[in-house]
């Protein structure tokens, strides 16, 4: 790790220390060993602390401390520390110009903000500037801010450009001469960081006179580019917003057209063309020039021969060959999963009781729940002791009992999520962990290994035959955190081999395993589970995206491990204990 590097990391740990109200003097003395170390450019940390320069043994204590660190382990165990404790959305917001993090942590403190969208709704409705040392000129130039933010185009979650794409069309669909109006483009398509909003509108009437009026409402800042029917524009909260307006007729071309991916739409165009149609201004033509009518995509893809393509899947990655040989996978959905695995409660970083947490998961119709909280190592998070894993334990005991007199079909599992220690041992010895249904073996520290130490790592804890699960195997945070140096595709193969399920962590910020990875799962024939990592009952939204990106990577039900019932689940984490037991 170079000097820069360093200090980047010592800056960021003076922001995150001063988002959770650390001490004064220590933020100051990250700061300023930032700067310090700054000053040696590329010069690898490693010499300069070896060389122990005048101005590095002047440094705060702690701030030593963390570049000893850097330089030993090019990570910080502070820095992957504070990462963790730190809401996503706190750290998104930190990238709002002119948001600094004593704003951003009043904010959570008072209003109990945790995402960019929602602060943007506390400036809107009076609550920001309600609060101690803000007033409406400070929600005005927080509002400027994330205006700003998204004028350079810089992304944003998928859950939160899907917000904004929502009430931008519910607006336009107020207009007049709007019949209908659809979200397309990236958001439609399930990416996990979008940039922009792309909507088309079936119309009334001219398409370019009600393009030429959308223009003129009053959100509308400027028009960036396009003309007649298609316009691209900037509203005043900084958004971008492509948007077409057809006839109703054309509606299913143009919505296909603004959805898939230009590859996609180049591929799918190609493969008309052989079969001797021609498409253009959002119509379809036979060889003799007529138009075909299209009712619907559905109809648009049987018209060309080719099955159904799901709009997530529309990214231009082999699904057009797929659809025309008809062998493009039934994806798995929502309602194929029979229960959730990744779950926190009270005990650990939850904010729900292990009994509010299950009869969340019984309403939104699952058959069993797995409670994993963070195991012993993990302090930061509130890791569990011994003794409160069998406190726990009992009370699992007693709450399974309690739906089996009631006549409840529903289960609560035994789980942990076990940080997978620097030595690639799992947290606890083999006795205790032989109290657990299943284990989740996750990273939590040390991030900064190089991709030999965190791969060999991650291989040694698929030996243990009591790892159910590899959670969020990369790491990533999306828009904060970079995944961490891993050959993720020698974990993949020897998961599959091992009997360990991957994790595709749902959390809208990790979305971890990605698609492209789920498509290597599949093909290598390893498990895939789809875990919310839900520390409220609201967690369990995130099943519904976590399905959507399972089906962007071409995940069947019979890839995932959590659309099996209870008992198969159980029967998966005990084969791997039994096989070992017995020498097989």
């Amino acid at each position: 790790m170079n000097c820069r590097d360093a200090a980047q990391a010592l800056a960021q740990i003076a922001v995150l220390l001063e988002l959770h109200d650390g001490d004064r003097d220590v933020v100051r003395g990250m700061q300023g060993a930032a700067r310090t170390v700054a000053g040696h450019g590329e010069r690898d940390v490693r010499e300069v602390v070896a060389g122990m320069a005048d101005e590095i043994v002047a440094l705060n204590g702690e701030a030593l401390d963390v570049l000893r660190d850097l330089a030993e382990s090019s990570g910080s165990a502070m820095l992957e520390r504070l990462q963790e404790e730190t809401p996503e959305g706190l750290m998104e917001m930190l990238r709002v110009p002119g948001l600094g993090p004593a704003r951003i942590r009043s904010s959570h403190e008072h209003l109990h903000v945790d995402t960019l969208l929602e602060l943007e709704l506390a400036a809107r409705d009076g609550r920001l500037a309600a609060l101690p040392k803000f007033g409406a000129k400070t929600a005005d130039k927080v509002l400027k801010g994330i205006a700003d933010l998204r004028a350079t185009g810089a992304y944003v979650l998928w859950q939160h450009g899907r917000a904004e794409a929502e009430r931008i069309a519910e607006a336009m669909r107020a207009h007049p001469d709007v019949l209908t109006l659809e979200i397309a483009g990236s958001i439609r398509r399930r990416a996990e960081i979008v940039r922009d909003v792309d909507l088309v509108a079936a119309v009334r009437g001219s398409p370019s006179v009600v393009a030429a009026s959308l223009a003129q409402r009053g959100d509308v800042r400027e028009v960036l580019g396009g003309g007649g029917r298609s316009l691209s524009l900037r509203l005043a909260d900084g958004v971008r917003v492509d948007l077409a307006c057809v006839r109703p007729e054309q509606l299913a071309m143009a919505l296909w057209r603004a959805t898939g991916s230009a590859l996609h739409v180049q591929q799918v165009t190609m493969h008309a063309a052989r079969l001797g149609f021609t498409m253009a201004n959002d119509e379809l033509r036979d060889a003799s020039g007529t138009p075909i009518p299209i009712a619907s995509e559905m109809a648009l893809y049987e018209q060309l021969g080719l099955a159904w393509v799901p709009p997530e899947q529309r990214e231009g990655h082999g699904e057009v060959d797929a659809a025309a040989r008809g062998t493009l996978p039934v994806g798995v959905r929502e309602e194929d999963l029979r229960g959730a695995l990744h779950c926190h409660s009270q005990y650990s970083d939850g904010g729900a009781t292990v009994e509010q947490m299950a009869r969340a998961a019984m309403a939104r119709g699952l058959r069993y729940l797995g409670v994993s909280d963070h195991s012993q190592s993990n302090t930061y998070a509130g890791g569990l002791s011994r003794d409160r894993i069998v406190e726990q334990h009992a009370e699992i005991d007693a709450l399974n009992a309690r739906f089996a007199e009631e006549g409840v079909d529903f289960r609560v599992l035994k789980g942990i999520e076990a940080d997978i220690l620097p030595c690639g041992r799992v947290d606890y010895d083999a006795a205790f962990l032989d109290r657990f249904d299943f284990v989740i073996g996750s990273v939590h520290t040390r991030y900064g290994m190089n991709a030999e130490q965190m791969t060999n790592r991650v291989l040694k804890a698929l030996d243990d035959p009591h790892l159910t699960i590899l959670g969020h195997p990369t790491g990533r945070l999306l828009l904060t955190r970079e995944p961490y140096a891993i050959d993720l595709a020698a974990i993949i193969e020897k998961a599959g081999r091992v009997g360990v399920a991957i994790e595709l962590n749902a959390d809208p910020h990790r979305l971890d395993i990605d698609w492209k990875a789920c498509r290597m799962a599949a093909e290598n024939g390893t498990m895939v589970s789809i875990g919310p990592d839900a520390q409220s009952p609201q967690g369990f939204d995130n099943l519904a995206l976590g399905t959507a990106i399972a089906r962007k990577g071409w995940l069947e039900p019979r890839h995932v491990l959590n659309t099996r019932s209870a008992e198969e689940v159980l029967a998966f984490a005990r084969a791997r204990r039994v096989a070992a037991g017995s020498g097989v």
